[in-house]
């Protein structure tokens, strides 16, 4: 059984930096290959995907809403996901989740991840 536990979030000023963190449990050596991700959601909007990692090479991809300010990655042993966000802007506030999955599929769409997270709450004035 997987289990997801995030943490980093809180309140930052625009411009400012976090760095989200996903430490995982019972993800083993062969779910390496699929997709890891963070996405989130804003009161009253649907979930988006952040960005995500897949391969053993750990390949990333970005949402256009992201791209250039925030980083996926993962730590060497592969069991802590990170998400490094800079220059944080206002419209960057939401719940952030990380989601892990076990089959392969599409890295950006929801529906490719079986396990969730609780969430981390990412406050920006």
């Amino acid at each position: 059984h997987v289990q997801l536990v995030e943490s980093g979030g809180g309140s930052v000023q625009a411009g400012g930096s976090l760095r989200l963190s996903c430490q995982t449990s019972g993800y083993t050596l062969n779910h390496f290959r699929f997709c890891m991700a963070w996405f989130r959601q804003a009161p009253g909007k649907e979930r988006e995907a952040v960005a995500a990692v897949y391969g053993y090479s750990d390949s990333a991809v970005h949402s256009d809403s992201v791209q250039g300010r925030f980083t996926i990655s993962r730590d060497g042993s592969k069991v802590i996901l990170y998400l490094q966000m800079d220059k944080l802007k206002v419209e960057d506030t939401a719940l952030y989740y990380c989601a892990a999955a076990v089959d392969a599929g599409a890295c950006l769409a929801a529906s490719t991840y079986k396990y969730w997270g609780q969430g981390t709450q990412v406050t920006v004035s």
